[in-house]
């Protein structure tokens, strides 16, 4: 709990620990745990933030970060070549694109059938790379106005093309 507190998000910011989209003290909150912070690029890290972590953390906050934005420029290049939009202009459109981590927790509920663990929403960025860590599923999309579950399979990425994409392509 300690570290909970060391490291909670600000009023102006999502980073760090609490419950994202709060807008004001009336509001449902969705029953979940989370922790988010900018990964890149460098420039816009809380570093104040981010040197509360412990130190291991740290270190595989940059690994991974390093890598998923490696993943999401190759995602974003084929998603180029099947648009028919030159690869160079996508990866420099993307190559200093924002990063961030969130991780979202969902405890055990008291009364599950009164609760939500994450309110249904899109993604406004471009990419959103997920990993579930079990088989506990809860994810869906949305497809013909049906939300449809996505089981999820061990190691695997769930890859979700944002709603900053879908503008991109409206004006390609």
């Amino acid at each position: 709990m300690e570290e909970k507190k060391k490291l909670r998000q600000q009023e102006d910011s999502f980073e760090g620990f609490g419950n994202s989209f709060v807008v004001s003290e009336e509001q449902k909150l969705d029953w979940n745990d989370m922790f988010g912070i900018m990964t890149l690029p460098l420039r816009i890290r809380k570093v104040d933030l981010f040197q509360k972590l412990p130190s291991n953390l740290r270190g595989i906050i940059e690994a991974y970060s390093n890598e998923i934005k490696s993943l999401a420029m190759i995602i974003v290049c084929q998603l180029a070549k099947a648009l028919r939009i030159d690869e160079n202009e996508m990866r420099e459109l993307f190559s200093d694109g924002v990063q961030s981590i969130r991780m979202n927790y969902y405890p055990p509920c008291p009364e599950p059938h009164k609760t939500i663990g994450f309110s249904p929403h899109s993604d406004a960025d471009a990419l959103t790379i997920l990993f579930q860590l079990d088989e506990t599923e809860g994810l869906q999309v949305r497809k013909d106005d049906i939300w449809v579950p996505i089981k999820p399979l061990p190691n695997a990425l769930i890859v979700n093309i944002g709603d900053m994409m879908e503008v991109n392509n409206n004006f390609s």
